[in-house]
């Protein structure tokens, strides 16, 4: 599948990649696709956020991404499912943290000693990647660009597309900066 991937969609699974390392995360995941297209200049995808005014929100995104990986990756949609039940996720992870250090959760502790291998990609990354390719398809085009993984990112349920959601970034406003079909991505 990556032999159909275009140069800049190269870029963004390498940057992923180095995103994950330098997290010490043991695997790749949508989340690090996320951060690494937004870390990427010239190519379709940064266009498309920046017409959508998520260029100039990048910060506020990433910090979005990180309170997720602090709440152990529950989405703001599973953690207001959970306090209607009555747990309260935020008071969670306080006392976790308190017992255990911060980013006990997510796994971002930094006093955990990691082994030297490279991370591979988690399930929901390869999923992101596969769904960019049927989103290429879909648009009838044939190699896959960044801007195949961000319209796949938007369409994934989680917590990246999600962060995208609230900060404008959706697969109907991507369709229309982008052009192209979207009915045939979801």
């Amino acid at each position: 599948m990556f032999e159909r991937f275009t140069k800049d969609a190269r870029a963004v699974v390498k940057g992923a990649l180095e995103c994950a390392e330098g997290a010490r995360a043991r695997t790749v995941g949508a989340e690090h696709l996320l951060l690494a297209l937004l870390d990427r200049e010239g190519s379709r995808a940064s266009f498309a956020l920046a017409a959508l005014g998520a260029g100039e929100r990048k910060e506020s995104v990433r910090r979005a991404l990180e309170e997720a990986r602090r709440r152990a990756g529950l989405s703001q949609a599973e953690t207001d499912a959970l306090a209607g039940l009555g747990i309260d996720v935020s008071e969670i992870v306080a006392r976790v943290e308190e017992t255990h250090g911060v980013g006990a959760m997510s796994g971002d502790r930094k006093d955990k000693v990691w082994w030297s291998g490279r991370p591979g990609f988690g399930k929901d990354a390869k999923e992101v990647l596969e769904k960019a390719l049927r989103v290429a398809l879909a648009r009838r085009e044939r190699h896959i660009g960044d801007e195949h993984i961000l319209l796949a990112l938007t369409v994934r349920p989680g917590v990246p597309a999600e962060v995208l959601a609230d900060h404008g970034v959706t697969l109907a406003s991507l369709t229309r900066v982008l052009g192209g079909p979207g009915e045939a991505c979801a």
